[in-house]
Formats: C-alpha cells, sequence, structure tokens
C-alpha cells in the first residue's frame, strides 16, 4: 500500500456507537430516523464484545453508548462494564426516560461516568414538539434529577435549528441551573429525518452570529461548552482571539486549541447497529464492515479510502480546499454530502470567503 499522505496518521480518540437504533421517540432531527423497532441484523451481546476488543487492541478512546435509546438494549450494563475492564472511558447518550436511581447506580457500577440529555428547547412545549412525544421534556427532567441524586455527571446537547435558535439563551441558563457539567451545541446537519428541516437550518450569517454568541458566552458559566457539527468555530475562536491580540495555544485554551472543527475519520469514528463504521453519524457512506474484517478496528480506521480522504483538507474542494483555516476547521463532510452529493466538497453552511491572491478574507451573507 501506498505511503499515507502527510497528516493522514490519525489517533482515535472517541467513538460514537449506536448499539440499537430502536428509540421510543421521534425526534424531528434524527439522523436515523430511528423508532420503535426491533431492527434486524443489530450485533449481538458477543459481537459487542468483540468489538470493544478490537478498539482495545490499539487505542483507548472514549466509547460513547448511544442509540437510538441505549438503554433498551437488555445487555447495555454488561456492555458498559466489559468495556470499563477493558480500560476504556465509557460514557452513554441516553433519551433519560430510561433513568431513575436504580437505573443510574446500574450505570455507574457498569463504569459509565458521565451521560448526555438532549434539551431542544426551553420549556415543555418547544422541546416536545421537536422530540416528537408529548411528556418528553418532563421525562428528561426526572432523568436529570435521578443523575442528580446518584451523583452521575451529566451534560446537556441541543440541536439548533431556526425552531428553536431564538431560545439558545434560555437553554443555555436552564442547562447551568440545573447542574450541567458541560454544554454541547449541535448545529444541524440536514440528513435522516432531519432532511426534512432542511429549510430550518440556519443561513450561513445567522450561523456566523450563533457561533460568535456561543464563543461570547463560553466562559459566562461553569459548564464547559463545545459547540459540535460547528467546525466553523474553531476559526471564529481564532479570528476573535487575534483580534484581541491573544494567541490560541493549549496553555491559553486547552483542548480548544487542540481541537479541529470536523473530526469525523480524524480521531472520531461512527458504529452503526450493525457493524458498519463511518466517519460519523451523519454521513451515511460506509468506511467498512466490521462483520466482514472479523471485528479487526484498526486496518480499516488506519487504511480505509474514506477516512484517509477525510485527514487530508488539502483534497478538499471549492473554498474548503483552499481555506485558510482548512486544518482547523475543515468544513463538514456531511453538510457537503447532504446538500451536493460530494463528501469532499465546500462547507454549504458556511459565511468565510478565504482570501484569494493576496485578496482580503470575508464574512458574506
Amino acid at each position: 500500500m501506498p505511503a499515507l499522505p502527510t497528516g493522514t496518521r490519525s489517533v482515535l480518540r472517541l467513538v460514537a456507537w449506536e448499539v440499537t437504533r430502536s428509540c421510543g421517540l421521534s425526534c424531528l432531527h434524527c439522523r436515523a430516523s430511528a423508532q420503535e423497532g426491533p431492527y434486524p441484523g443489530e450485533l449481538t451481546t458477543a459481537e459487542c464484545e468483540r468489538v470493544l476488543d478490537g478498539i482495545a487492541a490499539f487505542a483507548r478512546p472514549i466509547i460513547i453508548l448511544t442509540g437510538g435509546e441505549p438503554m433498551l438494549r437488555a445487555d447495555i450494563y454488561h456492555i458498559a462494564e466489559y468495556g470499563t475492564r477493558l480500560g476504556l472511558r465509557m460514557v452513554m447518550a441516553p433519551c433519560g426516560a430510561l433513568l431513575t436511581g436504580e437505573t443510574c447506580s446500574a450505570l455507574m457500577k457498569a463504569g459509565i461516568r458521565r451521560i448526555s440529555l438532549s434539551i431542544d428547547g426551553a420549556a415543555a412545549q418547544s422541546h416536545d414538539r421537536f422530540r416528537g412525544v408529548a411528556g418528553a421534556f418532563e421525562s428528561v427532567m426526572r432523568g436529570i434529577g435521578a443523575a442528580k441524586s446518584a451523583e452521575l455527571e451529566f451534560q446537556v446537547n441541543t440541536t439548533i435549528t431556526g425552531m428553536n435558535v431564538d431560545q439558545l439563551p434560555a437553554i443555555f441558563d436552564l442547562a447551568a441551573s440545573l447542574g450541567a457539567v458541560s454544554f454541547h451545541p449541535f448545529m444541524l446537519v440536514p440528513t435522516g429525518r432531519g432532511s426534512t428541516l432542511a429549510d430550518e437550518a440556519l443561513a450561513p450569517s445567522e450561523y456566523e452570529r450563533v457561533l460568535n454568541w456561543i464563543y461570547d458566552h463560553r466562559s459566562s458559566s461553569g459548564m464547559t461548552v463545545k459547540p459540535t457539527c460547528a467546525p466553523h468555530y474553531y476559526r471564529i475562536l481564532r479570528q476573535r482571539e487575534k483580534l484581541a491580540g491573544r494567541a490560541v495555544t493549549t496553555e491559553t485554551h486547552g483542548l480548544d486549541a487542540m481541537t479541529k472543527g470536523c473530526l469525523g475519520g480524524q480521531g472520531f469514528v461512527f458504529i452503526s447497529h450493525i457493524g458498519i463504521m463511518q466517519i460519523c453519524g451523519f454521513l451515511d457512506v460506509p468506511a467498512g464492515d466490521l462483520r466482514q474484517t472479523e471485528f479487526a478496528v484498526q486496518p480499516l480506521w488506519e487504511n480505509s479510502p474514506l477516512f484517509r480522504a477525510m485527514r487530508d483538507p488539502d483534497g478538499y474542494r471549492g473554498r474548503c480546499g483552499r481555506c485558510d483555516y482548512r486544518k482547523v476547521c475543515g468544513g463538514c463532510r456531511a453538510r457537503a454530502f447532504a446538500t451536493g452529493g460530494d463528501y469532499l466538497a465546500e462547507e454549504p453552511y458556511c459565511a468565510y470567503e478565504p482570501p484569494v491572491h493576496g485578496g482580503q478574507a470575508r464574512i458574506h451573507d
């Protein structure tokens, strides 16, 4: 095999694993269009153990057990405990409805040390509309209460669209008041059921405004704030710090200085409920099938042509390929694919025009 181009070797740091696609919610933005199920072909308990063995054989990433609703798997505590015994940091992204004092204690006993819960509206009406089920807001609040009582730390995720962008400050304040350790605002990727929300995706100029608001408020609470599916934020961070006369370094900005905008296939991987590896859950393009590799994760991670392409930003097309921030942003490959069918094309929701032939960069409407 030819040598990897410069920058294509990446350490696996984070795995989002869709252990089941079954779910009791009908979220408007769901990338998987998940429903109750059951879904045929989901990995068995023994196969799940082999997935974890394959990961632990060469890396020690954080494993996010997600879905669907991961807690619908009867063996979920065993899966979490097995990964913990292998030395992997196991976390979970449940929907909240199945969290009780008993289940939170069982999660912690299995090695789960953090969960993420989604709040997509500042009150019941807006959250329930987004989640597609009456009572969803009340159930997630109960779940947060159970997690707090069990001293199981939690973060809050929020998918931002035109439907709730005006509530972002209130949701941010709610997350802080509830005691979340971290707040992750996700920018909508219009795939799966979320493709019906394409008209609710923020325009590039509004996207820019929201990410600047997040920058301004990132230190206003005790929460860590990490924009997700929002690669432009890492450009904005550097632009704003430069204007303030500050450099972005690990000493001054910690992980923000080390994190790239889009990590798909470059530190991050998604594994589907049937063992398909992808750069993320939003780009439904397979990098390989673990069942066909006898659950050897490392060869796919290192050699998949899809992952190799993701690791070479000089090969991106359009504005992303010539952008002076391409190595810290990278654009969203899933949005490029969803809107134009080319995952190497320029990010369609970006307002930044990189400089051309010595000219000036600019932000367009």
